[in-house]
């Protein structure tokens, strides 16, 4: 018993000397702590069979494409270009053989027709439409669907157009006329008429504004609806050379006078008269002033530097500083104000013999004729 007693206490004494041994303190490991998150991921995914990791990313690629796709297709409501757009909402837009279905796209999104680019180009390539939109000049409106701008583009119905251009047109009244049918966008037709001239009788000096104008002669054509500005300018262009006969050349040699001068001349006749007895008159007065080198002052240069015709131009106008103006300039315009018909050039070939220096035009278009400037002043106070 005695001994029992001794091994108690001893053991005693030692749980006490076990409890008063100082415990330890763990060292704070800042790596450790920022790693821990990583460590798990890591032995969570170790932990996960490979199919289910594949699973676990394809969905999450699925979701990623469907926002993505959400994101394209979600047309926005579309903001009207006030650059691109006229008053009439009207787009033409012109694909040429040869072009790739994104640069249709940009074309078509650059001017306001298609809400992206991208997505047409997907709808595009997804249901094989690359390689079969067809060449032509298609009308659009801000704004379409994608729908109805493949249905057009892939039609690609061509159609005959014809238009008429009227003696005395300018360039922009005819680029004017054609964008009204459709047929060409106007400041593609502007820029590319001013410096459009096939033929050498062409050359221009550098003050004129087109060209071509003078040279796109006034007839009725017939023109498929893809054809480029430059064939349409080609066609016209061509008429005209054809229309100005040898014999006609051969008389403006007579005359002394260019091709080009011919026209120019022909072209204030056109732009001057209504009646066709008074072409040879007024063309008769033009060539006597060229040869006592007096200025023209024809109206109708005048009218050319404006943006809107003036049924009178007034003594301010006359002041417009311009190698255009034939009241402050002698000679020729520096080229053609309108492009003139066959009378009108065939009125500066066979001129009237008359002594007349001046005319006015009445109300009704009727010109009357003087040889001196009081006789011409009287006239003007009785007929305008």
């Amino acid at each position: 018993m005695k001994v029992e007693k001794v091994d108690d206490d001893k053991n005693s004494a030692a749980e006490s000397e076990k409890k008063s041994e100082p415990v330890p303190i763990k060292k704070f490991n800042l790596t450790e702590k920022i790693l821990s998150p990583f460590v798990a991921v890591k032995e969570m995914f170790a932990e996960l069979s490979p199919k289910y990791i594949i699973s676990v990313a394809a969905a999450v690629f699925f979701c990623i494409f469907v926002i993505a796709m959400v994101l394209i297709f979600a047309d926005p409501q579309p903001i009207k270009n006030s650059a691109q757009g006229d008053s009439d909402n009207r787009i033409i837009v012109k694909v040429t053989a040869g072009m790739t279905t994104a640069e249709i796209a940009d074309q078509l999104a650059n001017k306001g027709v298609i809400s992206s680019s991208l997505k047409f180009r997907f709808i595009s390539r997804v249901r094989g439409y690359d390689g079969k939109m067809k060449p032509g000049t298609y009308t659009f409106s801000a704004g379409m669907t994608d729908e109805d701008v493949f249905e057009k583009i892939l039609s690609g119905a061509k159609q005959l157009v014809r238009f008429t251009i009227p003696e005395g047109f300018t360039v922009k009244e005819i680029a004017e006329r054609l964008y009204d049918l459709n047929l060409v966008d106007k400041e593609d037709f502007l820029r590319a008429a001013t410096n459009f001239s096939p033929f050498d009788y062409m050359k221009t000096q550098n003050e004129v504004h087109y060209k071509a104008e003078g040279f796109l002669f006034p007839e009725t054509y017939s023109v498929e609806s893809d054809y480029a500005v430059e064939e349409i300018l080609k066609t016209m262009a061509d008429e005209f050379d054809r229309r100005l006969t040898d014999e006609m050349r051969a008389r403006a040699r007579e005359l002394n006078l260019s091709i080009y001068d011919l026209v120019t001349l022909a072209s204030l006749v056109e732009k001057e008269v209504r009646y066709d007895e008074d072409r040879p008159v007024v063309a008769q007065i033009f060539l006597k002033r060229l040869k006592m080198e007096m200025p023209l002052q024809s109206d109708a240069t005048l009218q050319y530097l404006m943006d809107a015709p003036k049924e009178d131009v007034s003594i301010e106008d006359t002041k417009i500083e311009s190698p255009y103006n034939s009241y402050q300039n002698a000679g020729l315009p520096p080229g053609p104000v309108a492009n003139p018909g066959t009378a009108a050039i065939e009125a500066v070939l066979y001129p009237a013999d008359t002594d007349y220096l001046y005319f006015v035009a009445d109300r009704e278009g009727h010109n009357h004729y003087s040889y001196s400037y009081e006789e011409h002043l009287n006239l003007v106070n009785q007929y305008r």
